[in-house]
């Protein structure tokens, strides 16, 4: 029930978000403006008048729910089976797509030249039918529609898309796919019938069939042309997502996540994942441990060869997950980096699956840059597309997965901390693999850990995923002028000048030094910085820090203090320097 309620709900939320808006149109006219119903527009009062009159029905009252039918049906099918079936056939991933805007052009074209109707229809009059005004369900409509159909891409999708792409499609995976699509139906059926009443109710429409027709077809066709160009794309880049924040409360939650995953990430191969308890202080067993796949390219390896699990069977294996960028990681690599070295004589062998974040942490050299930095020389995974990710049902970073020398996952720790219980875990299962073993002293690495909710959150200035924005100005992407508030709330952020936000970043974009304003709750503050330039951070006490920025992204300290307190500084940026984020520990 979790499952439906979410997939409802995520539906709904995406059926009135932007992306839905270039669809709109279409919808109006051929599900709703289609099905009105249209007084003659020639009406005579002959026998012969009066007969043609009685022979044409009324147009199909049911055809917005068959044109809304048709959309979610194909776009079900195109989600859940489409890469299936068009990769058992050898053929490109994207021509369900080609096909559905040629039928779109096919039936614009149509619905504006009736004898190319006419041809359309030709191999179908075999078929007996009556003459009906605005003849078909429309459910041929909406299949094409639903082939070319977009949603914006939410948590709840993400777990659709996953497990379509995957074949790990079961029944949850099914009842959360039909739930989402009603939930999007159900707007867009509104907006259906509310089309077909306007029609209904303004007497000029309702006497004007053949020039809505007409406006159908152009609706049609520009909807297939500006999909060949990725219009509606662009379009949803200059509008704000005013549902960003629905999809945040609706999945941020151990609820609608442990829902999620159900819904679209387990398998018999993960499903035991389930046994292990976060962070417990006991061996517990949690079932084989899934194979590392869909990795890009490894580092730290002979001639980057591959690591399968299974050749490592008589060994203790660590795996991390982690994103060099990730200041959560950053704290927790250490301790990593001491377990490789202490016990990788007795039998441990540590493997980072390194699982972007951001785009930039999917290049490999910025990847081995960050790996070089750590000090990690044990194997290294690019998980570019989260296969392994996904595998492993994983949400967190850092996150690790200790397994026993038979292959079963024994212990599972996200996020920082309980380091102490993992190395002390690493130890019994080292003794189990070989009772002879003899093992060095335990690590001393400080647990730097920050206790929960004492530091500011992560804080984004790319506009998917910014967070803590303070500023009075709508913050989304594109260039804007932005302005200081008068009054800025504790653990937030806001701009000064001129900036272009992009999807990762923001960078100055006039002539001179542009503003941050930063209030947090930390000891230690890191910005994610990228480019040419310099960035000068002042103090509340007047002290400023000169930093020259140069090359790939990485992490910049910029304020460090004892303790956690509160803070606010001043950060002027140069024009050529991208800032991506503040961490804080």
């Amino acid at each position: 029930m979790d499952l439906i309620i979410i997939g409802l709900l995520g539906g709904l939320i995406t059926g009135i978000s932007p992306c839905i808006l270039p669809v709109l149109p279409v919808i109006f006219l051929t599900g709703g403006a289609q099905s009105a119903r249209f007084e003659p527009q020639n009406a005579d009062t002959d026998g012969a008048g009066r007969a043609a009159a009685s022979r044409t029905l009324p147009a199909r009252r049911s055809r917005p729910y068959l044109v809304i039918a048709g959309l979610i049906t194909s776009f079900t099918l195109v989600t859940l089976v489409g890469s299936l079936l068009l990769g058992l056939l050898h053929l490109p991933q994207d021509v369900i797509r080609w096909v559905g805007i040629a039928v779109l052009v096919l039936i614009g074209v149509g619905l504006m030249v009736p004898r190319f109707e006419q041809l359309l229809e030709k191999p179908f009059q075999w078929i007996p039918r009556k003459e009906v005004a605005n003849s078909g369900s429309g459910f041929g409509v909406g299949l094409a529609l639903g082939a070319v159909f977009v949603p914006c891409a939410g948590p709840v999708l993400a777990a659709i898309i996953v497990a379509g792409a995957t074949g790990r499609i079961g029944l949850d995976t099914v009842l959360l796919t039909a739930s989402f699509a009603i939930g999007v139906a159900v707007p867009l059926l509104v907006f259906a019938l509310a089309g077909r009443g306007v029609i209904e109710r303004i007497r000029a429409f309702r006497t004007r069939e053949r020039g809505l027709r007409i406006a159908a077809g152009v609706a049609m066709l520009a909807l297939a042309v500006g999909l060949v160009f990725n219009v509606p794309q662009q379009l949803q880049r200059l509008l704000p997502d005013y549902t960003a924040q629905l999809q945040r409360d609706l999945t941020d939650n151990d609820q609608a996540a442990q829902a999620l995953g159900l819904g679209g990430l387990v398998t018999d191969e993960n499903r035991d994942l389930d046994n292990c308890t976060n962070g417990a202080d006991e061996l517990q067993s949690c079932g084989t441990a899934p194979a590392i796949r869909g990795i890009d390219s490894w580092l730290n390896t002979p001639g980057g060869e591959a690591i399968d699990l299974e050749s490592l069977r008589g060994k203790v294996v660590l795996i991390d997950f982690w994103a060099y960028s990730c200041i959560n990681c950053q704290r927790s690599i250490p301790h990593v980096v001491a377990w490789d070295e202490a016990y990788r004589d007795a039998g441990l062998e540590v493997i980072g699956i390194h699982s972007p974040e951001y785009a930039f942490e999917k290049d490999a050299s910025n990847v081995a840059a960050g790996a070089k930095d750590f000090g990690i020389d044990y194997p290294v995974a690019l998980d570019n597309n989260l296969s392994t990710w996904t595998a492993y049902r994983n949400r967190y970073w850092p996150a690790h997965y200790l397994i026993d020398a038979s292959g079963t996952v024994r212990h599972i720790s996200f996020g920082e901390g309980n380091y102490a219980a993992t190395e002390k875990m690493i130890r019994e299962l080292l003794d189990d693999a070989d009772p002879g073993v003899t093992l060095p002293a335990a690590t001393d690495v400080a647990d730097d850990t920050p206790d929960a909710g004492s530091t500011t959150r992560e804080t984004f200035l790319g506009s998917s995923k910014d967070v803590n924005y303070a500023g009075p100005e709508p913050y989304r992407a594109g260039e804007g002028t932005f302005a200081y508030p008068a009054d800025q709330p504790a653990d937030t952020f806001a701009l000064e000048g001129a900036w272009n936000v992009q999807t990762q970043f923001a960078t100055p974009t006039g002539a001179g030094a542009a503003g941050i304003r930063l209030d947090y709750h930390a000891a230690q503050v890191r910005m994610v910085l990228a480019g040419e330039g310099n960035v000068r951070v002042r103090a509340a006490d007047g002290t400023e820090t000169a930093i020259a920025v140069s090359g790939t992204p990485r992490s910049y300290e910029i304020a460090r203090s004892d303790a956690v307190q509160a803070g606010t500084l001043t950060v002027e940026v140069d024009p050529g320097v991208e800032v991506y984020s503040f961490t804080f520990g």
